[in-house]
């Protein structure tokens, strides 16, 4: 009994694991494909217990958008997807109403990716944030 239980944790690892290289692979081809028609801004919303947002906005030289995706899910089977509404708009100009038509998890990506993208279009550099389990086991000095 206690072998049938190993075996299936190292299954269900194992089916977990080829499912996320799946995802990134998945993911890596979106980006690949909105990098060859100019930069790309990323912004994420990280979950543990709630769905995980990553946004994705393909940029001009006059920073419009002309392209959108999000890959927002629980699970290692959410996929990128075209989102509406924001082509032709400047990012950094963008304000809450012209992305009122998305979720509140979505709205925090986009934000992310609004703040990152201005913090490198001036040169600066972004920090890296701690996870949950590094904020756990580091000590405050």
């Amino acid at each position: 009994m206690f072998w049938y239980l190993i075996i299936l944790i190292g299954l269900a690892w194992l089916t977990q694991s080829i499912f996320g290289f799946l995802q990134i692979r998945h993911f890596n081809r979106n980006y690949a494909e909105l990098r060859a028609l100019g930069r790309v801004a990323i912004g994420k919303r990280t979950g543990l217990f709630r769905a995980g947002t990553v946004v994705m906005f393909c940029i001009d030289k006059q920073d419009r958008v002309i392209k959108a995706k999000k890959m927002q899910g629980v699970t290692v089977l959410s996929r990128v997807k075209d989102m509406s509404g924001f082509s032709g708009k400047k990012l950094l100009k963008m304000k809450e109403s012209d992305y009122n038509h998305v979720n509140k998890l979505t709205k925090i990506a986009i934000q992310d990716a609004i703040n990152s993208y201005n913090i490198l279009s001036k040169g600066g550099e972004l920090q890296v944030k701690k996870s949950w389990l590094e904020r756990l086991f580091t000590r405050n000095k």
